[in-house]
């Protein structure tokens, strides 16, 4: 906006100069009114030439900004005229008061050149505000300064003009090869206050020549502090191109010097094309104060000298003028404040260089302050004190040094000294004369000097050092003692040190600067890090020795020789090369200068400095020093010493120093060669890995290096790791501890942190970091002690105090367990180095290599598994890991899979990998990341740290080489396993000697807080097995609050083949019990408890053939406080021959008190001869109470007899409560739901607050595997259950049985898991858990049934579950949209208590199967599993059982085999809990089910049940009278049978034997069979008969039967009239004959039907409603269900019932519901009603029919609004099943698979399960045919009563014949009478060597 004011204005003038009668000037003058007006008054000088042609321009500099350049135009011609003044009026916008304008010209027109006065100019706006210029000078190119712009400053008053500052620039060329320039070189200055513009660098010489330096002058208004210049050339001439080293600038009037560094190429051929550049300034300089010094020499003989004298003054701001050579006069310097003293010395290289100085003054111009400082002595070496420094005014000091007394810790080096105060320091001072010996610095001297400087306050820090010169030059310094003269020893300031000052030894340093005694001595210097950079050019390097000094904010160094690098050059200081060297002193804060020089000494001095950088960790900064420059006396200015100032300054980590203390233990080959690192780990971040070196022989035995490291901040530190690359000739490494020690920097208080290595030097078990010792491993992660162990180590003898501290670490760290599987494939093993790094969500273990195998010698072969131990702290939980190898040797690796057990975390993590590592295989990688496969993760119990004290007895042969290994035991039978305490043989020679005490630190299973017992002993291997054990002791820390407790268990007996009883493992029982507490205090707190408890124990041997045994029992006693532990019964105290037939043998055994006593645990080890043992009973005598616990055992441990096991638990008689195997069933079950699953793998824990528990419902999952190859696999499968609303069970692990592992190809496996009820099942996931490549699957089949539900989904999956199969995937999710769905048997939960009598031998081993009778069906004999120990004698056992959905239940069958050592059982009674109902049933017995026992002798009983003390089913005497027909040889001789059906259930089978006729089943006889005591089943509904076809004649005409019930006083009758016989009729000998008392009943008459509505919680209503049902027969009317205001109807939650007349409709199928207004009239607005169920009732036959509506039926007056509900299931009653009972001919189709063998030669049996009952089991036989062959069908008619429904078909066979198995294809069964065919789709075989080898199963039809 601005410039298009400007250029309106312009345009403004150029109009009015032409059109002055126009209106237009006015119409833009109006426009421009609003500008300010300026008057610029210019004043040409009256001097020859001073007018100028040219167009002159002017800039207005103010408080509010600057105008744009204004063209000063003129009407007139003659404009800037010599002596002329002219006016000129411009409108640019308001700058404010004016500070300077700046006039220029464009140097144009003949005669351009012009000199101007000055400048007046005029706010016209305020006329107040005039401003004056002044000039007075030229604005030309060939006048004056050559410049024709001029920068001008203002005043209002005309004769206070401010003069113009000076600026003297001096322009350095760089010396190289085409360096200079012809070109004009430009150059403006920027600061605070603005620029002076550009100006043009020209004098009257040559300028930017090859390495000169031009000066020029420049006048501009005062800028300020310099920001940056902006330089460059216009490229003209025929050498443009020119390389700048650098610009100073000289700020005459601010008196500073600015350096602007450049060194770069301005050409557009060379470097990056530029001709122009900004710089920024690099560094200032104070300009100096002159100081005027006088000395006075001294007016003695020889006081003079011809040496250079050299004087340092030092002043309240510090020292400024170090170094600089006296000069005569006045020297300039910086204002050094207040003088406080002088040090003055001169060069000792002349022969008459001794100096007698009188006195010096000095006299400051600035302020005319004058000082003197009197001397009066000598400065020479050979007078007076030999020194040539003197300190004015003198204290002295008295120093003694203390070398050191080691080997080769003297130097003859020349030692020197700095004593710094707090005010100031005596600078490097000679240590000639010794005071108190002749030769100084020898190996144990203490050497006394004595300085003389001035006062130098407290004295702080001293700087000690040598020349590094002679032979013996390194010196090894122990301390420095510094006092006063005349002060007492007592009050000397110690600085120690004891370390080496020697290139070759420690860091190499041969000067250190030492801090008083106290912690952290190391801590207190700051590391100053200088790298030097030699120049590039000719000759560039020297051999002279170099020094440099700082000087920083809070001081300055000393000057300090760099003497030793720390990249170890040698050489240093060669041309073209970085030199780094490290120097530490007292922290001088931020870095202003630096002063760096060389001594100018030897044959190549000269030397050509680049540049030097500094880095300063601990502050976080790094410095940059160019130079560019000679520092030669024969080169550019002839210096050898200059002062550089930083260019910049950069941000880099701050770090802190750390100082690390290694002990090294005193044990054989302790010392490692190998190189160590160490890293910290705090709250707030790690260090990256430090290498802890030296130039020292470090880390030797018995020795403790101390390392000073600058790293991170890491915070409070809670571990450390340490390691070495186990590198080197004896890389094993014994480390006794690590110290850490920090500066807290605001208080600079040292914090220590102790970390003793897992067992510190206070501990006798100290831990090796060694392939070939203790656990192999190579690094340690080590956690710091607790301060209160410390005290309490402090307070407490040295032994306790180091067990805790072990203990304690051992709790802080995690110990991994790696096992590494490699593959078993040609060349899979690797000769490589392999590493490993493990991740975890905290932190990673950084590289561990793997070198020490517990397993193999020589590790990753193929096909084997090594394992290594990892310890390391705080991981957090693992995430990933990563594996590989250094492709060494033969490389190529096949890595199977990885197993990290972490036994303190209690988890197992499987990293599967299955892929090779080699560069010539898969994808060439040699590093793998591997990460856990979830579903492979184990769960347990986390283990726990146990210390352990062997104390080896003092007696003659008592110690032992063998392997020594111990086992703890808890309460509950809670155990460790079996521990080794070596590893390897070393250690078995090392401990257990005689006398000795030994202590390890072991991780083992949690035992709980009561240590009951332990085992110990040795394998009797080594030279001497023999061990005499005194004692053991076992610590363990307590689970809350600090503290442990020790458990004592003597021994003090051999265990040895040839001492004592030649046992070599003892168990031991604990004597005393120490609990050691820290309170808050600090103080500890013991409490001792004798362990004093004896019970005596009674054990009977039964009375019966072999029952005495001769091997080994044990015993476990189990009270309600814990338990005994496993106890051998060794020692009988009644019988030498323990346990032989009909004896009884007493035992002793001491325990804690175990409280109320209730089971126990026996065993026997099978050994010896004769092992089998019958226990009859077992009696506990509590010896302190006198209480006797009896436990009735009557079984056999035997491997031969009964279930063949040799350990039993028993129970107390009498005990009530809950036994172990149901017990832990529902600890498991309740386990189960709450935290894990199968795999006790932990739940996660979702966060939706909706969810809640569901409950656990069976579910039955098939699995067929299939038959191609690599289709078995032998990972863990499992599935997982999805319902609707994300519902979902935990993942169900399908674990195959007796320990199988894996699926094989074509086999056929069956599960029962338990979980979630998940509701209707919508998917269902199918997995498994392999990860590799390798672990593939193809599964055939897969079918969920729900029992609970009555349904089962077939999925035919026929797909692979492969990572390289197929796509890939490992779990599949299958949709029941795809399934098959059949409906199966539905199944009720019951708890089944059964409970056995408590008489003699009631317990039994046999076989029982159970049948449960209610009133709508039975179910299937059932087998009770015995699992060990259930149906003993007096027990109860519960378990749950699924059942067919047969409620009310009216009666049970059970039914032994017989079978078994034990085949008799007393059975007392069973109970039966409806979990769903909750409905308890009880069937009572109370006898015996044995062929030789009690008056029955049966085996079988009936049980009637009694609910809610209801007996559901009365006692009755059953008359069976039989008819055989008169027809020729109607008379059989066979054995027959019958079952009664009715509606109690069957009677079983009875055999007609007694009769009332001797020769039954004649030609028209009448046989009466009488049946006592048997259930009645009330109304009777078909009988079955059969024969077994034996005897001459077995063939039978059977014409009817009857059956009085005499309890109901009812005759029954069957009509038969037909054959029973194979060759006869049908050939059938078995018949089901239908009651023909049900026959009464006339169906197609009017029924009533009754109807019970249930209105549901959400919606009642006052209005009717009608219901319309729909049978299969027809339809009924409109059925209306009035609601009258007397009556309530239709309330919430209530039931109503209706009963209506009807036609009868058959089956119920469906009904209409509707909801109306009373009085018909219209609705108003939704009124609804909630309809929960309706059950209709036919009365006359009494069949139910339920439908679940829960609808919403809405009120309407229309007719044809309502809702329909299908059945949901039916109830038929018994009438109506007995009149359906009719006899009916099915046709039986059996299809054999076609496969190879699938044809069976076998007999093939059928059972048909209805609705009406079942048909009993029929053989399938055909005459004169070959059965079930591949492929063939095979049909058979069978007759028996309408099954109704079918619902299933049993198939099996005998597995007769040569080939039995067989590949049953399908069953089809065609109901002849109604057509009806219901297929029952198989595809399995029946084979007991295929699939589940299984040769019966039910099948359920299809449709």
């Amino acid at each position: 906006m601005d410039w298009l004011l400007y250029n309106a204005f312009l345009l403004y003038n150029v109009i009015c100069d032409c059109i002055s009668d126009c209106i237009f000037p006015f119409i833009l003058f109006s426009l421009l009114l609003s500008l300010p007006v300026y008057e610029v008054v210019t004043v040409t000088g009256d001097v020859k030439g001073a007018g100028t042609d040219a167009n002159v321009f002017v800039t207005l500099f103010g408080d509010f900004g600057v105008t744009p350049k204004v063209h000063l135009a003129s009407k007139s011609r003659t404009a800037f005229e010599k002596n002329k003044t002219d006016v000129f009026r411009i409108k640019t916008h308001n700058v404010g008061p004016l500070k300077k304008l700046r006039i220029e010209h464009d140097n144009t027109g003949m005669s351009a050149s012009w000199f101007l006065d000055r400048v007046v100019v005029t706010d016209m706006n305020r006329p107040h505000l005039r401003f004056y210029f002044a000039c007075n000078n030229w604005l030309s190119r060939e006048e004056g300064d050559n410049l024709f712009v001029r920068d001008l400053l203002g005043s209002m008053n005309p004769m206070d003009v401010p003069k113009l500052n000076k600026y003297i620039v001096s322009v350095f060329t760089a010396d190289m090869k085409g360096s200079g320039t012809d070109a004009d070189v430009f150059l403006n200055i920027f600061g605070e206050n603005g620029d002076t513009g550009e100006r043009r660098l020209d004098s009257d010489k040559d300028n930017f020549e090859r390495g000169s330096e031009d000066k020029f002058t420049i006048e501009a208004p005062n800028l300020g502090r310099l920001k940056k210049i902006t330089i460059g050339h216009n490229n003209r001439g025929s050498s443009a191109g020119w390389f700048l080293d650098k610009v100073v600038i000289d700020d005459m009037g601010n008196k500073e010097l600015y350096e602007f560094p450049v060194y770069n190429w301005f050409a557009l051929d060379e470097g990056d094309g530029k001709i122009q550049r900004d710089v920024l300034v690099g560094s200032t300089q104070p300009m100096g104060i002159v100081y005027n010094v006088q000395v006075m020499t001294g007016n003695v003989r020889g006081a003079g000298t011809n040496s250079k004298i050299h004087m340092v003054m030092h002043g309240a701001k510090g020292i400024k003028n170090s170094g600089k050579v006296f000069l005569e006069g006045g020297i300039e310097m910086p204002d050094i404040g207040r003088l406080l003293k002088l040090r003055i010395w001169h060069e000792k290289r002349h022969p008459f260089a001794g100096w007698h100085l009188g006195k010096v003054t000095l006299l400051k111009t600035l302020t005319m302050e004058k000082y003197s400082f009197e001397c009066g002595r000598w400065l020479d070496i050979n007078e007076d004190d030999n020194e040539i420094v003197r300190e004015l005014p003198a204290t002295a000091y008295r120093v003694t040094i203390c070398t050191g007394n080691v080997s080769g810790s003297g130097t003859d080096a020349t030692v020197f000294l700095n004593v710094i105060g707090d005010l100031g320091d005596t600078g490097d001072r000679l240590m000639i004369m010794s005071k108190n010996n002749v030769n100084k610095f020898e190996k144990g001297n203490h050497d006394e000097f004595l300085i003389e400087s001035v006062s130098l306050g407290q004295v702080r820090r001293v700087r000690v050092g040598h020349d590094g010169r002679g032979g013996g030059c390194g010196w090894y310094l122990d301390k420095v003692m510094v006092r006063e003269e005349g002060q007492p020893e007592s009050m000397a300031i110690e600085f120690p040190c004891y370390r080496w000052l020697d290139r070759n030894e420690d860091d190499g340093q041969i000067a250190r600067e030492l801090v008083p005694a106290g912690d952290g001595l190391r801590l207190f210097n700051v590391s100053y890090q200088i790298a030097i950079k030699t120049g590039s050019v000719n000759g560039a390097s020297s051999d002279s020795k170099v020094f440099v000094k700082l000087y920083g904010e809070k001081g300055d160094t000393s000057k300090v020789i760099l003497a030793v690098s720390d990249n170890d050059l040698r050489n240093y200081f060669e041309t073209g090369r970085t030199d780094i060297f490290t120097f530490e002193t007292s922290d001088i804060g931020k870095i202003n200068r630096l002063l760096i020089g060389h001594t100018n000494e030897g044959l190549r001095a000269g030397w050509f400095l680049d540049s030097v950088q500094i880095s300063v960790p601990v502050h976080g900064k790094q410095y940059m020093f160019p130079s560019h420059r000679w520092l030669c006396k024969d080169e550019a200015d002839g210096k050898v010493e200059v002062e550089l100032y930083p260019s910049e300054t950069l941000d880099i980590e701050q770090l802190i120093n750390y100082e690390v203390t290694v002990v090294t233990g005193d044990v054989r080959a302790g010392g490692t060669n190998a190189k160590v690192f160490c890293q910290i780990y705090g709250y707030e971040g790690k260090t990256e890995v430090l290498p802890l070196k030296s130039r020292s022989n470090s880390f030797e035995r018995d020795t403790t290096d101390i390392f000073k490291i600058e790293a991170q901040d890491v915070g409070k530190i809670y571990k450390i790791r340490i390691y070495h690359n186990g590198k080197g000739i004896g890389d094993g490494w014994f480390l006794e501890t690590v110290d850490i020690k920090r500066l807290t920097m605001l208080q600079e208080v040292v914090e220590t942190f102790i970390f003793p290595c897992s067992r510190w030097y206070f501990f006798p078990c100290k831990r090796w970091l060694a392939v070939d010792e203790d656990d192999g491993q190579l690094a340690r992660e080590l956690v710091p002690v607790d301060e209160a162990f410390m005290k309490k180590g402090d307070d407490d003898d040295e032994d306790d105090s180091e067990a805790t501290l072990g203990l304690e670490q051992k709790a802080m760290s995690t110990t991994y367990t790696v096992r590494i599987k490699t593959g078993d494939k040609k060349y899979g093993g690797t000769d490589a180095n392999v590493f490993m790094i493990l991740y975890g969500s905290k932190d990673d273990t950084g590289i561990i290599n793997l070198k020490a195998s517990k397993t193999h010698k020589n590790k990753f072969e193929r096909g084997m598994i090594d394992v290594f131990t990892v310890e390391a702290v705080d991981l957090g939980p693992l995430k990933k890991l990563r594996i590989g190898h250094d492709n060494n040797g033969s490389a190529g690796w096949f890595l199977d899979w990885v197993e990290i057990d972490a036994p303190s975390l209690g988890q197992k993590l499987h990293f599967p990998c299955g892929r090779w590592l080699d560069r010539g295989e898969d994808d060439g990688a040699i590093v793998r990341e591997l990460f856990p496969n979830p579903l492979q993760t184990e769960f347990y119990t986390p283990f726990v740290p146990y210390e352990i004290k062997i104390f080896t007895s003092d007696v003659f042969g008592a110690g032992t080489d063998a392997d020594v290994f111990i086992i703890l035991y808890g309460r509950d039978a809670v155990c460790t396993q079996q521990k080794s305490l070596c590893v390897n043989k070393r250690e078995r020679r090392m401990y257990f000697e005689r006398g000795a005490e030994d202590m390890f630190i072991v991780e083992l299973e949690d035992v709980g807080d009561v240590i009951e017992k332990i085992r110990i002993g040795h394998d009797n291997r080594g030279v001497n097995p023999g061990w005499h054990l005194d004692r053991v002791e076992i610590r363990r820390l307590l689970r809350k609050g600090k503290g442990s407790e020790t458990v004592i268990f003597p021994c003090e007996r051999w265990l040895a083949k040839s001492e004592d009883d030649g046992e070599t493992v003892r168990e031991l029982v604990p004597s005393d019990i120490i609990t050691e507490k820290l309170s808050r205090d600090g103080s500890l707190k013991v409490t001792e408890v004798e362990v004093e408890d004896a019970l005596e124990i009674s054990v009977m041997t039964g009375d019966v053939y072999g029952a005495g045994t001769d091997a080994n029992v044990f015993l476990t006693i189990y009270g309600d406080l814990g338990d005994t532990g496993e106890r051998k019964l060794s020692k009988s105290e009644t019988n030498s021959n323990k346990f032989e037939r009909g004896s009884v043998d007493k035992f002793t055994i001491e325990a804690v008190d175990l409280g109320q006593i209730f089971k126990i645990k026996i065993r026997h080890d099978n050994s010896m001869v004769s092992p089998d043992w019958y226990l009859d009973q077992v009696e506990v005598l509590d010896i302190d109470t006198e209480e006797v616990f009896l436990f009735l055992c009557e079984r056999w441990l035997s491997k031969k007899r009964e279930d063949r096991r040799i350990q039993r638990y028993f129970y107390v008689k009498g005990y009530e409560g809950v036994r172990e195997s149901s017990a832990s069933k529902k600890k498991n079950l309740a386990l189960m739901q709450k935290s894990v699953d199968n795999n006790m793998n932990k739940k996660n824990k979702k966060k939706k607050e909706e969810e809640i528990d569901l409950p656990i419902i069976p579910y039955h999952i098939t699995i067929y595997t299939g038959l191609e190859r690599d289709a078995s696999t032998t990972s863990r499968a499992y599935v997982i259950i999805i319902g609707a609303n994300h519902t979902q069970t935990d993942r169900l692990w399908l674990d195959l049985r007796d320990g199988r592992k894996g699926f094989e190809a074509g086999s056929l496996e069956s599960f029962e898991s338990h979980g979630s009820d998940v509701g209707e099942i919508k998917k269902v996931e199918l997995g498994h858990d392999g990860a590799t490549p390798e672990s593939c699957w193809l599964v055939d089949e897969l079918c969920v049934a729900v029992p609970t539900k009555g349904v089962k989904y077939i999925f035919a999956c026929k797909c692979w579950l492969a990572k390289d199969r197929g796509d890939g995937l490992t779990a599949r999710v299958f949709n029941v949209l795809d399934a098959e769905a059949i409906s199966i048997s539905h199944k009720i939960i019951y708890e089944v208590t059964v409970v056995t009598g408590d008489v003699q031998n009631a317990g039994t081993d046999t076989q029982i199967f159970m049948t449960v009778f209610g009133a709508n069906g039975s179910t299937e004999e059932m087998l009770l599993q015995k699992n060990e120990d259930r149906f003993e004698r007096g027990q109860e056992d519960t378990f749950n059982m699924e059942i067919d959905d047969v409620a009310p239940l009216r009666k049970m069958r059970l039914r032994i085999d017989g079978s078994g050592s034990r085949p008799d059982w007393f059975l007392d009674k069973v109970i039966m809990r409806n979990l769903t109902t909750e409905e308890v049933s009880v069937f009572t017995y109370e006898g015996w089910l044995s062929r030789t026992h009690g008056p029955k002798r049966t085996l079988i009983c009936e049980m009637a049940a009694v609910v809610d003390e209801e007996v559901m089913v009365e006692v009755t005497t059953y008359i069976v009278q039989v008819k055989t027909s008169d027809v020729a040889g109607a008379g059989t001789d066979a054995n027959v049978w019958i079952i009664i059906f009715g509606e109690n259930g069957d009677t079983g089978t009875l055999a007609l034997k007694e009769c009332n006729k001797s020769n039954k089943f004649e030609r028209k006889q009448v046989d009466t069979f009488r049946f006592p005591e048997i259930l009645s089943m009330g109304d009777l509904s078909k009988v079955r008969v059969w024969h077994d076809n034996t005897g001459i004649a077995p063939g039978w005409h059977l014409e009817y039967i009857d059956v009085k019930d005499e309890i109901m006083d009812k005759t029954f009758r069957f009509p038969c009239d037909r054959w029973l016989a194979k060759n006869d009729d049908d050939g059938q000998i078995m018949r089901e004959l239908a009651c023909a008392n049900n026959d009464y009943l006339d169906l197609n008459e009017k029924t009533k039907y009754e109807i019970c509505i249930t209105t549901g919680d959400t919606a009642e209503t006052k209005e009717n409603a009608w219901i319309v049902l729909e049978g299969r027969k027809g339809r009924s009317k409109e059925f209306v269900m009035e609601n009258s205001s007397k009556k309530k109807r239709f309330l919430r939650g209530n039931v109503d019932r209706f009963e209506f007349s009807s036609k009868n409709l058959g089956d119920i199928a469906g009904i209409c519901l509707g909801h109306t207004p009373k009085d018909g009239k219209k609705v108003k607005g939704e009124v609804y009603w909630h309809v929960e169920e309706v059950v209709v009732t036919e009365r006359e036959l009494g069949n139910k029919y339920i439908f679940k509506c829960n609808s919403l039926i809405p009120l309407s007056p229309k007719r044809d609004d309502f809702i329909t509900v299908e059945c949901t299931k039916t109830i038929e009653s018994f009438a109506s099943k007995a009149r359906s009972l009719v006899p009916v001919k099915y046709e039986i189709i059996v299809i054999t698979g076609d496969e190879k063998g699938a044809g069976t030669d076998a007999n093939v049996f059928i059972t048909l399960y209805g609705s009406n009952g079942d048909s009993g089991c029929r053989q399938l036989r055909q005459k004169f045919r070959n059965l079930f062959e591949r492929g063939q069908t095979d049909r058979f008619s069978v007759e028996m009563l309408d099954m109704g429904e079918l619902q299933k078909v049993r198939v099996e066979h005998d597995n007769s014949g040569l080939s039995p198995g067989w590949l049953l294809d399908r069953v089809e069964v065609t109901n002849t009478a109604n057509g009806v065919t219901t297929i029952f789709l198989c595809g399995k075989w029946l084979d007991s060597k295929k699939a589940d080898g299984k040769i019966s199963r039910a099948i359920y039809p299809k449709y």
